[in-house]
């Protein structure tokens, strides 16, 4: 895409506080960006080349939403952390294998999805992140779920088409926690925490396509509680009768 086309969408954006340019493989992130560090509030550059995030991204202050999804990203410069008012961080499809620990410092964070990288481990760091309602991890090569866990905060987790074969009993303790998604991965039915049935705020527990048949949770204790949804591969995790 020519010069022209991108001042033409800086243009607008200076208006709008938008930026969004998806699908033109774009080998890098446009430098011209620069000009509205001031103003930008959401940018969407999916569908891309970009291979590096430049260091300079952490100059965008003004900055809520950022969408980098699918592009040929193989890290984060820690510069991000500099973004306070980020609430969304969405970097699925991309070539990441960890995180900057900048990214523990993003305190206005929601949303942060990570879907389709190439994690083998759980990142750290992310217990910081005290608004943080969605962490999206599906797609990747975790193959356990390790204590730190519990100083998340998140509402969500999803975990789905991993290699996990291990959960922690700590993620039984997360304060928020009410979705946990391990759908498709390599866990046996004694890999499951009983504490996740019977001591957790989980609401919401999704375990097919595992090592086990879902109809043998009966035999866990604590599935007095739990209530299968028609048609679903979610438990509803019923809290004990007073």
């Amino acid at each position: 895409m020519g010069n022209s086309a991108i001042k033409a969408h800086l243009e607008n954006s200076q208006k709008t506080g938008i930026f969004q340019l998806t699908g033109k493989g774009l080998p890098e992130f446009p430098e011209e960006l620069q000009r509205l560090t001031g103003n930008l509030r959401t940018v969407d550059l999916s569908s891309n080349k970009i291979e590096v995030l430049p260091a300079a991204i952490g100059n965008f202050l003004q900055m809520k939403s950022l969408t980098l999804n699918c592009n040929k990203l193989t890290s984060l410069p820690d510069e991000i952390g500099k973004l306070k008012k980020l609430e969304t961080l969405l970097l699925n499809g991309n070539q990441l294998t960890q995180l900057p620990s900048g990214v523990g410092q993003l305190k206005a964070l929601r949303t942060l999805s990570l879907s389709g990288n190439k994690f083998r481990e759980f990142p750290g760091g992310l217990g910081s992140l005290r608004h943080l309602d969605v962490l999206d991890l599906s797609k990747n090569h975790i193959q356990a779920v390790p204590a730190e866990v519990a100083a998340l905060q998140a509402i969500e987790i999803n975990l789905n088409q991993n290699q996990i074969s291990v959960v922690s009993a700590e993620v039984s303790t997360c304060q928020r926690l009410k979705v946990l998604r391990l759908e498709e991965n390599c866990l046996e039915l004694t890999s499951i925490p009983v504490s996740i049935l019977t001591s957790s705020q989980v609401s919401l527990l999704s375990v097919e396509g595992n090592l086990f048949e879902v109809k043998n949770m009966r035999d866990l204790e604590g599935y007095e509680k739990v209530r299968r949804e028609t048609n679903s591969c979610f438990f509803n995790l019923l809290p004990t009768a007073k």
